[in-house]
């Protein structure tokens, strides 16, 4: 399997690529900036594109939407961020933007797939409505792409539009907390980490 994580954009958020190997379709999972970074690494291995997803949102995870020609899928409750640059926060940041891409709303439980690449979407509400994390199923497991839910000894932040801490804790404890601890954290920032190490944490200050 290929993994690849790129680091993009002035915030370094971290843009992930999955395929079961090379000259195979490829997920690209918040892909926020740098186009050219990012299909350099696919280039690499010689990956076709197949689908955008985004955990989240914000424009620091999908700024390159578009880059792509592939649809683009997010959570329903956070689809009309990828249409609106004031809820996405592009507007703020003096560069507006919106998704021009197909997008295709999910909901808790779905799962997606590009070849023998299979991912079951976990809703994880509290940095944004319709945040999520991404459980890959196979061709390996214990792995969890968590976005600005949980990081490397962090949680998103929830002084955002939409956001809710007291939401952000419950879908940390209730949803993350019940997976093994030997599962692997790729996050939307910041380096990996496991479960078991991030309940070490003590989420209450946060």
């Amino acid at each position: 399997m290929i993994l690849e994580t790129v680091p993009v954009g002035q915030m370094q958020a971290n843009c992930y690529i999955i395929a079961t190997g090379s000259n195979a379709p490829a997920i690209i999972i918040d892909p926020g900036d740098e186009e050219k970074k990012i299909r350099r690494m696919l280039n690499r291995y010689g990956l076709s594109p197949k689908m955008v997803i985004n955990t989240h949102g914000h424009i620091d995870h999908i700024g390159c939407d578009d880059a792509f020609g592939v649809p683009v899928y997010i959570h329903k409750k956070d689809a009309e961020l990828l249409k609106d640059d004031k809820l996405n926060l592009s507007a703020f940041l003096s560069s507006p933007f919106c998704v021009r891409n197909d997008i295709i709303p999910m909901e808790d439980g779905d799962v997606v797939e590009a070849g023998a690449v299979r991912l079951k979407v976990i809703h994880t509400p509290g940095h944004t409505s319709g945040g999520i994390c991404l459980l890959l199923l196979s061709p390996e497991d214990n792995i969890l792409f968590t976005g600005d839910t949980l990081f490397f000894q962090g949680v998103g932040r929830t002084d955002f539009p939409g956001a809710d801490s007291r939401l952000l804790m419950q879908s940390i404890k209730n949803r993350l907390w019940a997976l093994s601890d030997d599962t692997v954290i790729y996050p939307g920032h910041g380096p990996s980490s496991t479960i078991g190490q991030e309940k070490q944490q003590d989420l209450d200050l946060y």
